[in-house]
């Protein structure tokens, strides 16, 4: 994937393009559907919100579709772990280090289309959702910013990154068509949107306004 620039950021040029006309045909069916996209074969699975929570598994493969997904903080390698064992001290599967899996930690988390529905949509309180891509230079600029602001404000919002190569569908959920956009969720419904590197200043007033109407 690759993007041009055009004064709002990155805008992203493949299939993300077109994401906003496409996303309410292709990603979701009904309001209270969802796609979860599988970690092991890469099927798009059609899954009812409700039943979210009943630990739902692949129409094709079988394998669990509420997986998280942990990034190692020593060597980087992301790694494939099961809800239940998040509780069982998890080392990373490549250098052997412990895992950090309180989503608490006072860092800006992954997230994936397989993971936002827990970790953004179903969260009680205030999330800004970073849509960035490993390509895009203002991304990098930005996630500095945001890492500062998840310090200062931690406890009161949860920052999370959502890669939009790797999670498409969830970009194409929301219409995202450049990048870097910060999408500000209230209690799961979604309140606000930036788009583009912007002054860590703007951003704060943005966050705080988000956390106030909590």
């Amino acid at each position: 994937m690759s993007g041009t620039e055009d004064g709002q950021g990155l805008r992203i040029k493949n299939s993300l393009e077109t994401g906003r006309d496409r996303a309410s045909g292709f990603f979701m069916k009904e309001d209270d559907d969802i796609i979860i996209r599988c970690l092991n074969c890469g099927t798009k699975n059609r899954i009812p919100k409700g039943r979210f929570q009943e630990h739902p598994a692949c129409g094709r493969c079988h394998a669990p579709l509420d997986d998280m997904i942990i990034r190692c903080l020593r060597c980087g390698t992301k790694n494939r772990m099961p809800e239940n064992r998040l509780n069982d001290s998890p080392l990373c599967g490549r250098c052997g280090a412990p895992l950090i899996v309180d989503s608490s930690q006072h860092q800006p988390m992954d997230v994936m289309d397989s993971t936002f529905l827990r970790e953004v949509l179903t969260f009680a309180g205030s999330v800004l959702v970073d849509c960035w891509a490993p390509w895009c230079g203002p991304c990098r600029a930005l996630s500095s910013i945001l890492e500062e602001l998840a310090l200062k404000y931690a406890g009161g919002i949860k920052i999370v990154k959502l890669n939009v190569d790797e999670n498409p569908l969830t970009a194409q959920q929301f219409g995202v068509r450049n990048i870097p956009t910060m999408l500000f969720f209230r209690n799961g419904k979604l309140v606000h949107s930036l788009v583009g590197l912007l002054p860590k200043e703007e951003i704060e007033r943005h966050l705080l306004s988000v956390m106030e109407t909590n």
